[in-house]
């Protein structure tokens, strides 16, 4: 990727500082209690760890999660390879407003280019999303999946472990639900024909990390992001104390999850979607892979019943989860002048 183009460039007052704040270190939190048959305590604490994580970070980490190791050893071996193509091979996958899904290597955060080259797919094949963004179109279409034909294991590679990150998804959102003073399976109904996708990164090293950044500041639009980093590291998560970016080490084998937008009108307002970005450097390339687990399109997100009353009455309007998402990605292809749909448009 050569000098640094302009249309990379961040804002001075969004231009990453060289010298970081380290993460005292985001929760980490062990999940084995729920994995075994588990005593009544240890998953009551276990409880009451994700609340305080939700409450104080927007982020936790996980160890002792169940998932094979193998299958995301897997998966990075195909990302690697797959991001180790000529371009002219990786385009032949290239997504457009039609093909919403398959790789992409101009993806803009906030209308500033982001440093990286991107690969997507979606879990439920073929996933239901509404064919425009207009309030009064009821008409539904299809995302369907692009896979390449290099590297051959890529595809099985990809839903293999895509299967293990629902399964953790499920286990992570009834601790949430849990959490909150619900029933642990409160949310399961939303998932049911989920829009869910993964997206595998690459950051190839950068010769200005001062100027630019991997993906520039934002909040998920989801429910639930569940992020696998390499051992290079470069997430930076906004502290919600001070305000200040605080960068996460990665540590082997975890993973890192964060409540989304839906979640933070879910609980009105009780947990809150933290602002994140990822950092580049000029030495070495980094991968990771963001597994973002979403609702059924014709989802109303609105705060739960059970979390409102006289005293703490609805802070959000309903609004449809796939309007959202076509909404915001018409922004991926057309650089809108008006700032991508943000949940604050639908407080009341």
């Amino acid at each position: 990727m050569g000098e640094v183009d302009p249309a990379f460039f961040q804002d001075p007052e969004h231009r990453p500082r060289i010298v970081f704040t380290e993460a005292e270190r985001i929760p980490l939190i062990d999940l084995s209690p729920i994995l075994s048959s588990g005593n009544v305590s240890a998953v009551e604490g276990l409880v009451s760890e994700i609340r305080k994580a939700c409450k104080e970070w927007g982020f936790f980490q996980v160890i002792n999660h169940g998932v094979p190791l193998e299958k995301r050893q897997r998966i990075e071996a195909a990302a690697r390879k797959f991001f180790a193509q000529s371009l002219e091979d990786k385009r032949k996958v290239r997504r457009n407003e039609k093909e919403v899904l398959g790789y992409y290597e101009t993806e803009h955060t906030k209308n500033v280019r982001d440093w990286k080259e991107v690969f997507d797919f979606t879990i439920e094949e073929p996933t239901f999303v509404p064919a425009s963004h207009e309030p009064d179109d009821k008409e539904v279409t299809e995302w369907i999946n692009q896979w390449p034909e290099y590297p051959p294991e890529i595809r099985e590679a990809c839903q293999e472990y895509a299967q293990e990150m629902v399964k953790l998804a499920y286990k992570s959102m009834e601790l949430v639900a849990q959490s909150l003073g619900l029933p642990a399976d409160s949310f399961r109904g939303f998932f049911k024909d989920q829009t869910s996708f993964i997206r595998l990164n690459h950051y190839p090293p950068c010769p200005d990390p001062e100027l630019a950044l991997g993906v520039g500041r934002h909040k998920d639009g989801g429910a639930l992001t569940i992020l696998a980093q390499d051992d290079v590291g470069g997430l930076e998560v906004k502290r919600k104390t001070d305000g200040e970016w605080v960068r996460v080490k990665p540590t082997p084998n975890a993973y890192i999850i964060n409540v989304g937008d839906i979640v933070q009108v879910w609980s009105n307002d009780e947990y809150e979607s933290v602002e994140h970005r990822a950092m580049v450097n000029s030495e070495r390339e980094r991968f990771s892979i963001p597994f973002f687990f979403n609702p059924a399109h014709y989802t109303m997100v609105k705060p739960l019943e059970e979390l409102t009353n006289e005293q703490n009455p609805a802070k959000y309007w309903a609004y449809n989860w796939g309007k959202f998402i076509t909404n915001r990605k018409r922004s991926n292809f057309q650089k809108l002048n008006v700032e991508n749909i943000q949940i604050y448009h639908f407080r009341i």
